[in-house]
């Protein structure tokens, strides 16, 4: 078996000065490595038109404004977004939610429903916006045996809800939850749908449009691109109700010494000098999944899922996090080893296999803390990553539990997931 993408495109897999084994990196949902294509993208800016778009007139800000617009095109078809002019530049998914969160106008009494497993990203605004307006969290468990669970979606959909804000696929366990269904029933119930697709979009063909999605935020530097760019997309008519988080520079078509006058969405939302070179990186970044195909990706990670599988489940003390079904579980393994604390997982196979894997708590405390969890060890899958790299984890992991005897887990650190 090897990677999707050709290892040699990455700059970061290609042998060090100095020596030793390549790293097997196994930390994508965290941060994808990029190829060469998007550097290159990246220092065209900076040495063949480093100018500021939608200012200047000369031929480097004419250059970049031209391929700043052209980029928010190539993005809006690779969505399947309606009109390139629904999506906004941000920094990261993080930015994204935000931007929905302070600008919908919630008020007292407004409910916004989130899962049991999501992000800081998706949680902690929800919460400040609890404090500061008086909105009303509602939090739905996800079950421990399937991905989603219909009936109890309803049951709080019938609370009244005015916005549902759900991950779509979940970095703490790789489960995807139905976003065409979800945003069915939530519109039926009156409620918008705001969707986290840092953990998606890399992985799956996405249709914004036919899905119905109210809004949908995404990271790339999760899928190629650079670090400190991302998306917001927001269905027809839904960004022009949103407030902007910052206003200045760019954002305004008048302004006097008393008022101004908002430009449309998506400028309105993209204030000050923009990260053109990021941009244009992660242009680069899309044109590249897209000659790779993303149809192709998910039957990638599938065949590195049962290989990973496979190999560590007859690990004694090994319990895995998630649906029950390795196939529901995307490009993530997620694991506790009884006896051992996940960083020590972590250190371990870094020092001794080279293998990066991240530990703890994936930046879904409620979920752990609940739980009494001290967090887990989680290796994640992407186009570069090939079969020896499963098989320098599982043999990093048999060899951690020889040396670690399995000791019987006190009730508050044993998971309550599925083994």
């Amino acid at each position: 078996m090897s990677s999707l993408a050709p290892r040699s495109d990455f700059p970061a897999l290609q042998p060090r000065p100095g020596g030793g084994p390549v790293p097997a990196y196994l930390d994508s949902a965290c941060m994808s490595l990029v190829p060469t294509p998007v550097l290159e993208a990246v220092n065209a800016y900076y040495t063949v038109h480093p100018g500021c778009a939608g200012r200047s007139v000369h031929r480097w800000a004419e250059e970049v404004s031209r391929l700043y617009e052209e980029a928010r095109e190539v993005f809006a078809r690779f969505l399947r977004a309606p009109d390139p002019q629904h999506l906004v530049h941000v920094r990261n998914t993080t930015e994204g939610i935000n931007l929905v969160a302070r600008g919908l106008g919630l008020r007292q009494g407004d409910r916004v429903l989130v899962s049991d497993q999501e992000h800081n990203s998706n949680l902690v605004v929800w919460q400040a916006l609890a404090q500061e307006r008086g909105i009303r969290l509602e939090v739905l468990k996800l079950p421990d045996d399937r991905t989603f669970d219909p009936e109890a979606f309803e049951g709080a959909l019938a609370r009244g809800v005015r916005l549902v804000s759900l991950f779509h696929s979940s970095n703490l366990d790789g489960r995807t939850l139905p976003a065409k269904e979800i945003v069915e029933r939530a519109h039926d119930r009156g409620a918008r749908v705001l969707l986290d697709g840092s953990q998606a979009a890399p992985h799956e063909p996405l249709d914004l449009a036919g899905w119905g999605v109210d809004f949908y935020a995404l990271s790339f530097h999760k899928m190629l691109g650079p670090t400190g760019t991302g998306l917001l997309y927001g269905a027809p008519g839904q960004l022009e109700q949103l407030e902007p988080l910052l206003r200045g520079g760019e954002t305004v078509s008048w302004s006097d010494y008393d008022r101004h006058e908002l430009l449309p969405p998506p400028h309105r939302f993209e204030a000050g000098l923009q990260n053109y070179a990021g941009v244009l990186g992660a242009r680069a970044a899309v044109d590249y999944l897209s000659e790779l195909g993303m149809d192709r990706i998910g039957p990638h990670h599938q065949r590195l899922q049962r290989l990973a599988v496979e190999g560590l489940r007859e690990v004694p003390g090994l319990r895995f996090l998630g649906p029950p079904d390795p196939a529901e579980r995307g490009s993530i393994v997620a694991f506790v080893m009884d006896g051992v604390d996940p960083h020590d997982v972590a250190l371990f196979l870094d020092e001794g296999h080279g293998v990066l894997v991240r530990s703890g708590m994936n930046c879904v405390h409620a979920w752990y803390r609940a739980r009494g969890l001290t967090g887990n060890a989680r290796a994640s899958f992407y186009v570069y990553t090939d079969e020896s790299d499963v098989e320098r984890l599982v043999e990093g992991v048999r060899e951690l539990r020889q040396h670690v005897g399995v000791s019987r887990p006190s009730a508050k650190d044993r998971p309550t997931a599925p083994a």
